[in-house]
């Protein structure tokens, strides 16, 4: 085995018809790679023997293209080791190759929809995603059953090779569609055939193949205002009209919605907690949203991205489930239940969708890994989820409940409001004339992440103010974080 370790050196080229010497070739090849860094301090060498058959050339010019290099300080030998490049150029600035032709090459000519998007896009700086006051988006990675998960992944990871490293079904793992489906039905009221479940690389990817599939280019659709953000964004991505469709406290205004664009096409909605105004979507509003896109032969985008983490009364039901007529893509992600790194998410189709969207699925998609799909579908089988999903609600309630103690100091400045679902919420700034931008500059300065209500924004919304993520932070982290945007208002 030690004659196949070391770097891959197959790079370096020999050329027969020069006057140089090949060993003088092969020296300087091996020399240019170690001083632009392309091999770092440390790092082995193969063995001789198999560097000459890489690059073609005898096992003695090896050898004397080797023996110079170490007698010059670049590379050491350690005996019974191998040969290694010397660690004395460990920290060396590293030679950068510049863009060879960069300077004359014309911009490419990209696509009406990606110049249109990138022009959205332009002032849309990503938050960090750190475990700390006030992120959202990002669940309590801590309090993850860590143990229990290493333990799935072990057994998983020791199984057939040909069910973890090949392909796997483009529409997910079978067990892991039955498992969610059987999840749905039973926690939110979702009666659904596992075929219609077809499982992702993230919601973002449902709604990109969900817009690829259903819009053409300007077709519209509506969009909560104030809404999420990266749903947003892949509509635009495939050429979509955003609507700004306003908000209030029973959720998204279907009349305004219909006064501005009875010729919608799809509407998005975050209806179990609202994205990111924590309402919920009332009863009356999500008939009168399935009347209307049944009225203009329309869908809806379900994302009930953690509709799992309801601590309030009874919850409302989801659209998916009081959808009689197939107007319903429920799309649903383990970023949250889970955590975001996993990149696994699920949609599930109306039945008069599965066909086509079957096509789409086999035809241009490869799926998603196999093998985090298998720990997931045993996680679920076997209880564990169920069970961290009830022990989180119990964690963001208790975490909403402490932010709001110790809210009181900010009443004279802030009105945050109550949630009954997820890990976020918003503070309202009462002075009108607080500027957004500023108190979110001033607070990350303080080391808080916060978010202004106008991030969100298709279009500018009356109320300012601030999104206050209370489930990644520690009881701690949310009062000092409390105390510091006190101290900000002054």
């Amino acid at each position: 085995m030690k004659t196949k370790a070391g770097a891959i050196l197959s790079s370096i080229r020999i050329d027969r018809d020069q006057d140089r010497k090949i060993s003088v070739q092969l020296y300087m090849g091996l020399r240019d790679i170690i001083l632009s860094g392309g091999l770092n301090g440390g790092e082995r060498l193969p063995a001789t023997r198999t560097l000459a058959s890489e690059v073609g050339v005898s096992r003695t010019t090896a050898l004397d293209a080797v023996s110079r290099l170490i007698s010059e300080g670049l590379l050491e030998s350690r005996i019974g080791a191998g040969t290694f490049v010397s660690h004395t150029m460990t920290g060396r600035a590293q030679v950068k190759p510049k863009i060879v032709g960069a300077e004359h090459e014309r911009q490419p000519r990209l696509s009406p929809s990606t110049l249109r998007a990138r022009q959205l896009f332009a002032e849309r700086r990503r938050l960090p995603h750190k475990s700390q006051a006030f992120v959202t988006a990002l669940p309590a990675l801590n309090a993850f059953p860590m143990a229990q998960w290493a333990r799935l992944s072990a057994r998983h990871l020791r199984s057939d090779r040909d069910a973890v490293m090949g392909y796997g079904n483009p529409y997910g793992l079978p067990r892991l569609r039955a498992a969610i489906a059987t999840h749905l039905n039973a926690s939110r009221g979702i009666q659904c055939d596992p075929e219609q479940v077809f499982v992702v690389g993230g919601a973002q990817q449902a709604f990109s193949l969900i817009g690829g599939m259903l819009l053409d280019r300007g077709e519209k659709v509506w969009f909560e205002n104030p809404g999420a953000i990266g749903a947003r964004n892949a509509f635009i991505s495939q050429g979509a009209d955003l609507v700004p469709v306003a908000v209030d406290d029973e959720g998204i205004v279907v009349e305004d919605g219909l006064a501005k664009a009875p010729d919608f096409r799809l509407a998005f909605v975050t209806p179990s907690h609202q994205q990111p105004l924590s309402k919920i979507l009332s009863l009356a509003r999500r008939l009168a949203l399935l009347d209307a896109a049944d009225q203009a032969d329309a869908f809806i985008v379900e994302d009930d991205y953690d509709g799992d983490f309801y601590f309030g009364d009874q919850p409302l039901p989801t659209l998916k489930s009081i959808d009689t007529n197939g107007r319903v893509i429920y799309v649903g992600t383990f970023s949250k239940t889970l955590f975001p790194s996993l990149r696994l998410g699920f949609m599930v189709a109306p039945a008069s969708m599965v066909d086509a969207m079957s096509s789409i699925f086999s035809s241009a998609l490869s799926g998603v890994p196999t093998w985090p799909q298998a720990i997931v579908a045993d996680f679920i089988d076997e209880g564990h989820f169920a069970t961290h999903i009830r022990t989180m609600r119990q964690h963001y309630k208790r975490r909403h409940e402490i932010l709001h103690e110790h809210a009181s100091q900010l009443e004279p400045h802030m009105q945050i409001q109550r949630a009954s679902a997820g890990f976020h919420t918003v503070g309202y700034f009462k002075d009108p004339k607080i500027d957004e931008a500023a108190f979110i500059s001033a607070a990350t300065a303080a080391g808080l992440t916060l978010s202004g209500i106008g991030r969100y924004c298709l279009t500018p919304i009356e109320r300012k103010g601030v999104v206050i993520g209370y489930g990644a932070a520690s009881e701690s982290e949310i009062r000092q974080g409390l105390d510091v945007m006190a101290q900000l208002f002054g």
